[in-house]
Formats: C-alpha cells, sequence, structure tokens
C-alpha cells in the first residue's frame, strides 16, 4: 500500500527520542549541536517546534502564512520533558498527516507555496532526522534511522537529487550534511515539494518519483483513479521521469502530472513534459485520459493550464506536442489550445519524427 507518512513521522520521532534518551542527564545548553551554532537544547526545541507548526498548517488548512503561534516551554522543563514535547508534536504531525484528506494542500513558503499531507510528513521527518544528526553528534552518540526514513524522504522532497546506493548517506549530503563520493559538498540545499496548478476543473499535481516508482510498479501512486485509469501513458511516462531521477537529471517542474478533477478528487490522467527545455527554449509535451474521461473538454483545460504556466517562464519559448497522424480527437486537443501545424522548417529542428506522427507547436 502506498504510504502517506503517518507511521514514518512515528518512526521517525521514535528513532530521535530513544537515540537522544542516553544523554538527558547532560547540559544541552552548554553544547551546540555538531555544524551548528544553535545549543543542542535549542536544535531539540526547533525540532518541536517545526513538527507541531507543519501539523497546525496541515489540521488549519492554511493557505497564506503559518498558522500564527508559537512553541514555548514552561519555565524549568528539563531534558526528559523536551523529549516528551517533541513526542507529543510528532504524534500531532502523524494525527494531521492520517486524517488529511488526500487532495488538502497548506501553506508551506518553499518552492511552490504549498504541501500535501505527504510533503508535510517528508518535511517533518526530514527535520527529525537532520537535527537528531546534529543533536547526536554534539553530544558524541550514536545514530543512524533506518535506511526506509531517508528514502521515504528523498522521493518526496528531493527529486532533484540523484538517488545513492546509500540513503542515508544521500539524505546527509542533500541537506548539506556530508560527502558523496563524485559529488561537490553542499553549502545550500533546499527541499522541494511537488508542483500543483489550478484549471477550472481539475488540479495538475507533479508526480513525485515515490508515486512514479509506484506507478511504474502497477500501483496508483497515491492517487484515486476512474475506472480505466491509469492509462498505459501514464505508467510509461512515469517510467521515463524515474530513469531521469536515477539518472540525477530530473527537474520535478518539467516531469508529469496527475490530473485531478476538483469535483471528486479523482484522477483522470496525465500531463508532463518529456524533458528538459533545451538551449532554445524548446520542450516536448504529452497527455493521455482513461477512456470514461475523454470527450469532456478535460485534455484541452489541462493543456492551457499547463502551457500557460510554462510560456510564462523565463527558460520556455516553444511547446511541442507529437499526434499520430490518425488521431482527430487529440489534434483537436492541441487546436483548441491554440497549438497550430508546425512547419517543415519546425518539424527539422525538431529532430527526426516517426512517420505516423504530426507536429503541433505553441510560442510564447
Amino acid at each position: 500500500m502506498y504510504a502517506w507518512g503517518g507511521d514514518q513521522v512515528d518512526q521517525a520521532v521514535a528513532g530521535c527520542v530513544a537515540a537522544l534518551r542516553p544523554a538527558v542527564d547532560r547540559d544541552w545548553r552548554a553544547v551546540n549541536a555538531a555544524g551548528l551554532e544553535w545549543s543542542v537544547h535549542q536544535t531539540a526545541v526547533h525540532v518541536a517546534d517545526d513538527l507541531i507548526a507543519y501539523a497546525a498548517n496541515l489540521a488549519g488548512r492554511a493557505q497564506d502564512a503559518y498558522v500564527p503561534f508559537e512553541l514555548t516551554l514552561d519555565e524549568g522543563t528539563d531534558n526528559a520533558g523536551l523529549l516528551h514535547v517533541i513526542e507529543t508534536t510528532g504524534a500531532l504531525l502523524a494525527a494531521a498527516v492520517r486524517t488529511a484528506p488526500r487532495e488538502v494542500r497548506a501553506f508551506h513558503p518553499y518552492p511552490f507555496r504549498s504541501a500535501n499531507r505527504e510533503g508535510f510528513a517528508a518535511m517533518g521527518i526530514a527535520e527529525v532526522l537532520a537535527h537528531t544528526h546534529d543533536i547526536a553528534g554534539g553530544l558524541g552518540l550514536e545514530y543512524e534511522p533506518p535506511s526506509e526514513l531517508p528514502e521515504f524522504v528523498l522521493t518526496r522532497i528531493f527529486p532533484h537529487v540523484q538517488p545513492g546506493p546509500d540513503h542515508w548517506r544521500t539524505f546527509l549530503w542533500a541537506t548539506g550534511r556530508g560527502e558523496l563520493p563524485g559529488r561537490a559538498r553542499l553549502t545550500e540545499w533546499r527541499w522541494n515539494n511537488n508542483l500543483a496548478l489550478p484549471a477550472d476543473r481539475l488540479t495538475l499535481q507533479g508526480i513525485t518519483p515515490a508515486a512514479a516508482r509506484d506507478l511504474v510498479a502497477g500501483g496508483d501512486g497515491g492517487f484515486e483513479w476512474i475506472e480505466g485509469g491509469p492509462f498505459e501513458g501514464t505508467r510509461e511516462a512515469s517510467g521515463f521521469m524515474l530513469k531521469a531521477y536515477e539518472g540525477g537529471v530530473h527537474r520535478p517542474e518539467f516531469g508529469v502530472f496527475a490530473l485531478v478533477r476538483r469535483e471528486d478528487g479523482r484522477a483522470i490522467g496525465g500531463m508532463g513534459f518529456h524533458g528538459v527545455p533545451d538551449e532554445e527554449g524548446r520542450v516536448e509535451i504529452g497527455y493521455d485520459l482513461a477512456e470514461p474521461a475523454r470527450g469532456n473538454g478535460y485534455a484541452t483545460e489541462a493543456l492551457r493550464a499547463l502551457a500557460d504556466w510554462a510560456l510564462a517562464r523565463d527558460d520556455v519559448h516553444v511547446l511541442f506536442a507529437a499526434i499520430d497522424h490518425e488521431n482527430a480527437a487529440s489534434q483537436r486537443v492541441v487546436a483548441r489550445a491554440g497549438f497550430t501545424r508546425a512547419t517543415v522548417e519546425e518539424e527539422k529542428s525538431h529532430g527526426e519524427l516517426e512517420t505516423d506522427l504530426r507536429l503541433y507547436v505553441l510560442k510564447d
């Protein structure tokens, strides 16, 4: 079953508390966490603060800013009490993740100003793993989480990071905390929640590497599909995206999107890019719909939304769509979205094209 993260939040917090409990009699204010200017005590409070802030935003459906409150410990709270606070705030985040509806998105400032329940779980786990590592380092304690936890984080909110054979070491590198052979050490880093683009009746939801892997394996990718979905093109596109991710060349904003109906939260198809824009700002786009969703204008609506978003960027100037010359329905879709038949020169610039395909183009 596809994991949304509630159990993983619980597991990460339990591992944090178990690792730090042997040092509760130490002075956590007198020593800094490894690699940070914060004391161990400040870092532990920061973990709890992030967990409750994420729980509050998700549960409270915050849309424009964090819920306006701040975590404050009672005077005299000792280290054991602080660990209890971490346990409690972690439980609240896990509960928020488990109870939030699938389609809920709430405020987080970067990179696209929102996250779903899976994203909030991954961010909470990332904070716990990274800062437990920092605290343990400052206190001279051993700590390494089960590999499935950093893997959960990497495949949800680090889609731009090429995976490695050791998920924990890759996570430490991705958060500026370690070395990886063949990769320069990071001095700046940021995670990347999936992009969601609104259309009139649909939301285009960016497919994460975790979702793509599940789709390729025959799963639902965490989406509730209408009958007949996902169609084979969405699974195939997810496979190409997964290869790009594993090769370290995936840019999530130019990946694959699930088309989700607003009225019932059910996915009806997929749409996305065949890669990143080339040096001239050209990028190819493709799509498919489950058969019961066809003939309702959904593909045109989604294509317009994705094209508008892409062409508003500085790095995209031309969109291409290659369509079978016998597929009149798809030709009507691109025409309604503003695409026109490519010229001979444009087809030549696109490269070799299969004989049964026709190229359509939309420019900024």
